[in-house]
């Protein structure tokens, strides 16, 4: 990822479970932010934080890329930021103006995503197939960019939801759950 390093600006959102604990700590109460509700509040608010300031500097004419692959390299990043038990890379932010001009990515339609009352993904397969013509159209990921050809060869139709789903096969953030337990989670 060489845009991580050629971006005038790199920012860490992190998820900060431990302020919580040292408010308590200051104010005379024991407060144990280390289980499953610390961790997903802490990672739900630097989700907003980041998505605020992607909206904030969108409208400033700034261009932005998050990485999630921050978490691949948990280690790194604690030594790096000199991150404390149970503040965690959540993910960065490449921010910088855009040398050429790019494009909106089409979102995958409301019928998948919005589910009224009840979830049904009973159409899923129909959807999917519809947004992977209607994004093909606009904007056509080319041979060389299919995802672990030498695995699954190449293919003649090759869109956005084939890539996802090859992507899936080769999960990130491995060592994540391990770095969150060494560093004061419980997840109970």
């Amino acid at each position: 990822m060489p845009w991580i390093g050629n971006a005038p600006v790199f920012l860490v959102f992190c998820g900060d479970a431990r302020r919580l604990e040292r408010l308590g700590e200051l104010r005379g109460h024991q407060a144990d932010n280390g289980k499953l509700e610390g961790f997903f509040n802490a990672a739900v608010d630097a989700a907003l934080a980041l998505q605020t300031f992607i909206l904030a500097a969108e409208t400033a004419g700034l261009g932005c890329c998050s990485i999630s692959a921050i978490r691949n390299y948990p280690d790194a990043v604690v030594e790096t930021l000199g991150l404390p038990d149970k503040v965690f890379p959540v993910a960065g932010l490449c921010v910088g103006y855009p040398a050429a001009a790019g494009h909106i990515s089409m979102r995958l339609p409301l019928e998948v995503t919005l589910h009224n009352n009840r979830y049904d993904d009973s159409r899923l397969d129909e959807a999917a197939g519809a947004y992977d013509v209607r994004r093909d159209a606009r904007y056509s990921i080319p041979r060389e960019q299919q995802r672990l050809p030498e695995i699954f060869g190449y293919a003649s139709f090759y869109g956005w939801s084939e890539d996802r789903a090859r992507q899936a096969t080769r999960p990130e953030g491995q060592d994540f759950p391990a770095y969150l337990r060494a560093r004061g989670f419980t997840m109970e």
